[in-house]
């Protein structure tokens, strides 16, 4: 081995769950991305281990994602979902018969869905979590954590809060997946030092940043990116390649952009006749996107003027951007070589959004699995590895202290603090500073008291979802966002009161409980002050 790539989909959604309502817009985030993203995901790497064909991915599943994907409601609602686009597809069968590559597509669509809903019932008997575990269990995927509800650790001021994200999230981890989380992606790559003690303590053994983190980090690292970095505390730090992430992120010059590629901003949910379609939008009538999507990229040119889609050229497309990709990372992985004579080799460390792969991309995961063959049957310079991996194999890297930084725009917090959302932070603080207040005055409480302050921190922890403020910032969904904060914010404060006053009123209590049922396992001693 001459060097390794270490690919890593991070898969996260905002907790999005509202029993209150029979359908609710925003949770089509969830039901899109089981469709586009996990299960496609989950059948290219279970033929690939069926095929016994050797790799190794590092997989985020962020604890509100997993809470969701065991959600008995959600994951009903997804299933009638599924069913009513497996209904759409037939109509579709029917309505295209005999209209040539347009009739071909709407059967590739009712096949294709057809097979999701075996997988979703069948395969996976509605369990995608337990799903992904097993190809954990069986050694091929490296299943990591995240910041208990995603919030953006450099920002928050109080460092009870700080170890309360890590610490819920680790304890998430074991209830589900039955070990210790050996990595984490911390929200958005979202680094200051101290943070790595936290991980330190939960036995968590790496984590990423984004390129100048290390580049910037002092003293600087001799390798560049190209070798993690042990931070102060003994957790490793790998740095995100910037070459291999242009390669799919770039708008102009990345993969997904091909013009033979599914155009992902044509859909039947606005093409199609509204009478038509009124069974599968939104229920006040308004249009949506409903997955089914006619069209190729083409070009740059008006999305009124689009091909009909190819599914077979797109097949091939990816087939052939997998080869590129591949042999892009060996030629870098020699040169890195060159540099690098001494020591251990170059890893290359290539993370990504998980959705990008299905959602946004269609053929990703097509891409994905062409790309995991050929690593292992192709060539023999690098091997697909997770950090875990190389840290086993190669436990001796520099010592350094990587500085303040984000994958976010410009490097830093400018996406989650400026004019469009620094409004939130004084209250996500005075929340923060009053959840310890209230584990100073109820060190060890029991019955609807406890009850109480244990709902206290999952309001305190929903609050600080980074989501809301990222959204704010990129001004899609923004009325949303801001409901969801001050929501959270307003029923941690009604608990806090309650809760000082010794009047908690359990039946309002129940019904938020049942609303906003994140981390069940939860203890609000997670806030216990720090020392």
């Amino acid at each position: 081995m001459q060097g390794a790539l270490a690919l890593v989909l991070h898969a996260h959604l905002p907790y999005v769950r509202h029993p209150e309502y029979p359908e609710f817009l925003e949770e089509d985030w969830l039901y899109e991305a089981i469709t586009e993203t996990y299960l496609p995901l989950l059948d290219a790497f279970d033929r690939c281990v069926a095929d016994g064909v050797p790799f190794r991915i590092t997989m985020t599943m962020t604890p509100p994602l997993v809470g969701m994907l065991r959600d008995e409601l959600l994951m009903s609602r997804y299933a009638a979902r599924l069913d009513k686009l497996c209904e759409l597809t037939d109509k579709e069968v029917k309505r295209t018969y005999g209209n040539g590559k347009l009739a071909a597509l709407a059967w590739h669509y009712h096949e294709h869905h057809q097979h999701l809903r075996r997988l979703f019932h069948d395969r996976y008997h509605r369990d995608l979590v337990g799903a992904f575990k097993r190809l954990q269990d069986v050694g091929v995927l490296e299943i990591i954590t995240c910041g208990a509800t995603h919030g953006f650790l450099p920002l928050m001021q109080h460092p009870e809060a700080v170890r309360a994200q890590v610490q819920v999230a680790a304890a998430h981890y074991r209830m589900h997946f039955g070990r210790d989380p050996r990595g984490i992606w911390l929200p958005e790559c979202g680094y200051a030092p101290g943070v790595d003690r936290y991980l330190a303590a939960e036995n968590i053994r790496f984590f990423f940043v984004d390129s100048h983190a290390i580049e910037h980090a002092q003293p600087r690292p001799r390798r560049g990116v190209y070798a993690p970095v042990f931070t102060p505390s003994g957790v490793a730090a790998f740095g995100r390649d910037p070459e291999s992430s242009m390669q799919v992120w770039s708008a102009d010059t990345g993969y997904p952009g091909d013009p033979a590629y599914r155009e992902f901003y044509r859909d039947i949910g606005y093409d199609l006749d509204w009478d038509y379609m009124r069974p599968y939008i939104q229920a006040t009538g308004a249009r949506k996107n409903v997955g089914i999507k006619y069209h190729r990229i083409t070009g740059k040119v008006d999305l009124s003027h689009k091909d009909l889609y190819d599914p077979e050229a797109a097949r091939q497309k990816a087939d052939q951007h997998a080869a590129n990709f591949l042999f892009n990372r060996t030629k870098q992985v020699q040169w890195l070589r060159t540099q690098f004579s001494d020591g251990p080799p170059p890893i290359v460390v290539s993370p990504y959004d998980a959705e990008l792969y299905g959602h946004w991309w269609y053929e990703g995961p097509t891409f994905i699995e062409m790309l995991i063959r050929k690593a292992a049957f192709d060539q023999d310079v690098l091997k697909l590895v997770s950090p875990i991996d190389f840290l086993a194999q190669f436990p001796e890297q520099q010592v350094a202290q990587p500085p303040f930084s984000s994958w976010g725009a410009g490097g830093y917090a400018g996406v989650w603090l400026d004019e469009s959302n620094d409004w939130i932070y004084r209250y996500l603080h005075k929340a923060a500073e009053r959840m310890i207040e209230l584990v100073r005055l109820f060190p060890d409480s029991s019955g609807v008291q406890r009850r109480a302050l244990n709902q206290a921190a999952r309001e305190l922890l929903l609050a600080q979802s980074s989501d809301w403020a990222f959204i704010m910032k990129t001004g899609t969904m923004v009325e949303y966002a801001v409901r969801r904060t001050k929501e959270h914010v307003l029923l941690f404060t009604k608990l806090y009161d309650q809760l000082k006053a010794n009047a908690v009123d359990e039946q309002w209590l129940m019904g938020i409980e049942s609303r906003n049922n994140l981390f069940p396992e939860i203890d609000y001693r997670v806030y216990q002050p720090a020392a």
